[in-house]
């Protein structure tokens, strides 16, 4: 019985701290500072990253590495 009255006791005190804490979660919220990220640059050395091509070959490149890793155990 007294286990219980604990228990129902945990149950509620957790209930009020985190029904007390939710408006300290909602107040972070608000303009903070603004990021601006531009993807389509053209003079950046960087454009082989949204080629789709660069990421074809190296997916097949990963899973030629990834085969012969897994076949060479085999010996």
């Amino acid at each position: 019985m007294k286990n219980q009255i604990l228990t129902r006791s945990n149950y509620w005190l957790m209930a009020v701290v985190l029904f007390l804490s939710s408006p300290f979660a909602l107040a972070q919220e608000g303009d903070g500072p603004t990021l601006e990220v531009d993807i389509n640059k053209s003079s950046e050395p960087a454009d082989w990253m949204s080629n789709p091509l660069y990421w074809v070959i190296g997916g097949l490149v990963l899973i030629l590495i990834i085969a012969l890793v897994a076949r060479g155990n085999r010996r």
